[in-house]
């Protein structure tokens, strides 16, 4: 059996990754999103093990330190982390896994499957442009816009280190971009 891909998009705030993400998932049944585990309270509607694996911080922190996750983060109380088991199994199987991740998420992937990960990087047109859609989104304070704005510059500085890099100008043009991609990438 031929092994699954492993497509990772990775973007600042504000670039149209989700919508991106959305779309693709609707057009190519056939990727998987990763399930990751994670400490945080399991909220209405959620399922383990398909939503994320809902642990203890004792069992995150005991999985995190026997070296089971490909990377792992604390988002403010709570811990976030793909597993590597989860992701070698999925792939032997021949199933194609897609991960929404940043930039440190994406280098350690880079890291540990190398030329078996694909990082796609969405970059806005311009940092104009990304401030007026994350004010546009009318859910985020000033000071909050701000410090996504100096992470994505940060960020941007990053898009040519990936395996392509694709300019959500336009949603269409950018769509078409990114779905050619993943058409290689999983059915040629």
């Amino acid at each position: 059996m031929k092994e699954g891909q492993i497509i990772v998009i990775v973007a600042p705030s504000g670039s149209g990754k989700s919508t991106l993400i959305k779309r693709l998932k609707k057009d190519f049944p056939e990727l998987i999103e990763s399930v990751s585990y994670t400490t945080r309270p399991m909220r209405q509607g959620e399922i383990h093990g398909q939503s994320y694996f809902f642990v203890t911080e004792e069992e995150f922190l005991a999985k995190r330190d026997r070296g089971e996750f490909l990377e792992w983060a604390q988002v403010h109380a709570n811990f976030y982390g793909t597993s590597k088991g989860f992701v070698e199994a999925e792939i032997a199987k021949g199933h194609h896994l897609l991960f929404d991740l940043d930039v440190q998420g994406t280098d350690a992937f880079k890291e540990y499957f190398k030329i078996r990960a694909t990082a796609i990087f969405i970059a806005p047109p311009s940092i104009e442009e990304l401030k007026n859609r994350l004010r546009g989104r009318g859910t985020e304070s000033t000071g909050i816009i701000n410090i996504r704005l100096e992470n994505s510059k940060r960020e941007i500085l990053r898009k040519n280190d990936f395996d392509y890099c694709v300019t959500n100008d336009e949603l269409e043009t950018a769509y078409a971009e990114l779905s050619g991609i993943v058409t290689k990438l999983i059915r040629e």
